[in-house]
């Protein structure tokens, strides 16, 4: 059985006591991190190998970064997308872990609509897109986790009050377009195949009391080849991290995955 979490931290060095708590609490195997919000020299390397992961990281300071935390020596494949339409931003971070590909993503925000940023936005996720379906062809296990910057639809399920984001480039029609793009190619959504109904939130604003009010929406996803979606076991959101003093914006997404199947 092995766990696998994804977790936008929203500055590691910011969250890193909460970080490390719950890397000896929960122990996932393999770990993605987004929005690093630090450069490599300050990425809190030596206290995480401390805990037992060995580290992967592209970081960038104050914006962006990504990471890959494994309790097996990871061997690092790529640190940009091919064809990446800003290369200087760090968002990707590809890794393989005994029979696994794993990748962690920070896709971009996109906002404001119809501004620069909304274009950066599709262009990343459309050289995402590409070499997703790159990797499928290959016929390996390979998961994509990390902040999508999409949620999948306006359903109650996936947002609790989505008229709030009718002009937000998380529910644009093209950020939800290319969303369906990637499950219609055979990725699968692991967090709804377990939770087909039930409102499932990642993400809860720190203005207007979006955490008591439970006002969140899903934005962090880890999409999974079909080989590992066959021994999905559980997966979940991990809300107590949300509540916690001096808390991300994001609580982590986890999957437990029967390699045995």
């Amino acid at each position: 059985m092995r766990k696998i979490a994804s977790f936008n931290v929203n500055g590691i060095n910011a969250r890193l006591p909460r970080l490390i708590e719950w890397l000896e609490k929960f122990q996932p195997d393999i770990l993605c991190l987004q929005e690093l919000k630090s450069d490599d020299a300050r990425f809190p390397q030596e206290e995480i190998e401390k805990t037992g992961y060995y580290c992967l990281y592209h970081g960038q300071k104050a914006y962006n970064g990504v990471a890959i935390l494994s309790k097996e020596q990871p061997k690092l494949i790529r640190t940009s997308l091919p064809d990446d339409p800003d290369p200087t931003q760090s968002r990707y971070i590809e890794a393989e872990i005994d029979n696994l590909t794993v990748a962690s993503l920070y896709l971009p925000n996109g906002n404001p609509l119809n501004s620069p940023k909304y274009d950066y936005k599709l262009a990343w996720f459309k050289a995402f897109l590409a070499h997703a379906r790159s990797l499928w062809q290959q016929e390996k296990p390979v998961i994509l986790a990390g902040d999508y910057n999409v949620v999948p639809s306006f359903d109650i399920k996936d947002i609790r009050n989505a008229a709030a984001l009718a002009d937000n480039a998380l529910l644009a029609p093209e950020s939800l377009f290319y969303w369906r793009q990637l499950l219609a190619m055979g990725w699968t959504d692991s967090l709804r195949v377990r939770h087909p109904s039930e409102p499932l939130y990642s993400f809860w604003d720190y203005q207007a009391q979006s955490w008591p009010r439970d006002d969140g929406m899903r934005i962090d996803h880890i999409l999974l080849t079909p080989d590992l979606a066959d021994g999905l076991t559980d997966s979940g959101v991990d809300r107590q991290m949300r509540g916690q003093e001096k808390a991300s914006d994001h609580a982590p997404v986890w999957i437990e995955i029967d390699d045995k199947k």
